[in-house]
């Protein structure tokens, strides 16, 4: 069993750096590109385009949501505007919720990424990859490090995004295509959907500062259905900043400097906060009748959409096995109520709704049983998943 488990551990870190061989031109080096990298997007989807009143080459913003184990893809419409083309469920991913710290972690990123055509590669191991660009100037500026962090195929996952092979035809293609004529598109990865009742569910874990500031983002764009421009100053994110009225001098933002004066476009600020109005009453409410809270680990390594259990059984393992005997090690954080009084993000957004005292709830990795969310295999399994192939 160890040395199925090693050789599995082993292939999954592959997954990724396999992925990262950087997409060349046709013809660029005499070398036409695979037949995978190359495929026509499908009569469906084609069709999907007229009904949505979308043109093939319009670009597109993928959304990740790592408890719901989902991949949106939105793309824009004659109007100017995104809307839902398509849910994917995600084949595997693995480590916690929350960001990704440094090497080895096993943590899917989570944050506001861009996509150039040079992150795509037809030339995958697992079969096509995009390369999310983790570290991004945030994760940088933060300390973060990290390397082939990945949405690909092939259902393995070391810190990636992992898809079926049939599912990144389609991911791969709508990329491919979209990058035709213009530098890039993005990706919002997020913990889960950041609903009032996700949040309420989570509100005692450490992480919640960095998921308000990605709330923040995640407003602009479900208000607006516009992409957010993201920006990073200050070791933060910044959403849709705009230069003063008024001033001629350039914005410009130093992910580790004080961020510039700037202003919001008012439509946006004014959709943003009725949003934001909304959640929050709904959340005060959630925490008013006390609902019951998620625990801070959820002991397993990653998730799996449901409708995949079937077809890759064993494949969620407790965190602690997969994790190295040195280097990186589970992080044992202390509970922590949402709000404090330190001004944080968390604080200035919802803290007022708390009051003074929090209940906290955290599950020990070691005795853990409950599933982790609706979509992730149960945990009844703990036998390490079944050697692969080498690629």
């Amino acid at each position: 069993m160890c040395a199925t488990l090693i050789r599995a551990l082993v292939l999954s870190a592959v997954a990724c750096a396999g992925a990262l061989t950087p997409i060349r031109c046709r013809g660029e080096d005499g070398n036409q590109l695979p037949a995978k990298a190359t495929k026509d997007l499908s009569p469906e989807l084609l069709s999907l385009f007229q009904q949505k009143h979308m043109v093939k080459h319009s670009p597109i913003l993928l959304r990740i949501f790592k408890e719901e184990a989902e991949l949106e893809v939105w793309k824009q419409d004659t109007s100017g505007h995104f809307q839902i083309l398509k849910t994917y469920p995600i084949c595997r991913w693995s480590g916690d919720l929350g960001p990704k710290l440094h090497e080895g972690d096993r943590q899917a990123p989570e944050g506001f990424y861009t996509i150039t055509p040079e992150l795509l590669n037809p030339n995958s191991n697992y079969y096509l990859a995009i390369n999310t660009g983790f570290p991004n100037s945030f994760d940088k500026a933060n300390d973060r490090d990290g390397s082939f962090l990945m949405i690909h195929g092939d259902c393995w996952s070391s810190g990636c995004y992992a898809m079926t092979d049939e599912q990144m035809d389609e991911i791969y293609s709508l990329a491919r295509d979209s990058l035709a004529g213009r530098p890039s598109f993005q990706v919002q990865a997020y913990p889960f959907r950041l609903t009032p009742a996700n949040l309420a569910r989570h509100r005692t874990n450490p992480n919640m500062p960095f998921w308000m500031m990605l709330k923040e983002g995640n407003d602009h764009f479900e208000a607006t259905h516009l992409e957010p421009k993201a920006e990073v100053c200050d070791r933060r994110y910044v959403f849709d900043a705009q230069q003063p009225p008024n001033t001629s001098k350039p914005l410009v933002f130093d992910p580790t400097g004080k961020c510039p004066a700037f202003v919001i476009n008012p439509k946006i600020t004014r959709l943003t906060l009725e949003k934001q109005h909304a959640d929050e009453v709904e959340y005060a409410q959630l925490v008013k009748d006390d609902v019951s809270v998620a625990p801070i680990y959820s002991g397993l390594d990653g998730g799996m959409n449901k409708v995949f259990l079937a077809r890759f059984p064993g494949r969620i393992i407790p965190l602690a096995i997969v994790l190295p005997p040195s280097g990186s090690q589970l992080p044992r954080l202390p509970p922590v109520p949402w709000a404090d009084n330190d001004g944080s993000l968390a604080n200035k957004y919802f803290g007022a709704l708390l009051g003074p005292t929090s209940r906290t709830q955290v599950a020990s990795t070691d005795s853990i049983t409950q599933e982790h969310g609706a979509n992730s295999a149960t945990t009844g399994s703990t036998a390490a998943p079944a050697a692969k192939p080498a690629p």
